[in-house]
């Protein structure tokens, strides 16, 4: 018996990329934390916020041919 075919990591291509972002920016962050002004870590957070809400939205947004939550 052949494995079970996995299904495509990527098919949902808007949560991907919020997702890419968010792993940028946390990222960037993390190397310029150091160096940051208060009013830059203040934005960063603020942003870090956004996407991370971003993330969420997409995660629980209604697949095409399904019902909603």
């Amino acid at each position: 018996m052949s494995p079970k075919p996995r299904e495509e990591r990527r098919a949902n291509r808007p949560l991907r990329e919020v997702l890419d972002d968010l792993l940028e920016h946390a990222r960037d962050i993390a190397r310029r934390t150091a160096t940051m002004t208060a009013a830059e870590r203040d934005y960063a957070q603020q942003r870090l916020e956004w996407l991370a809400d971003e993330v969420w939205r997409a995660a629980t947004a209604e697949a095409p041919g399904e019902p909603g939550r």
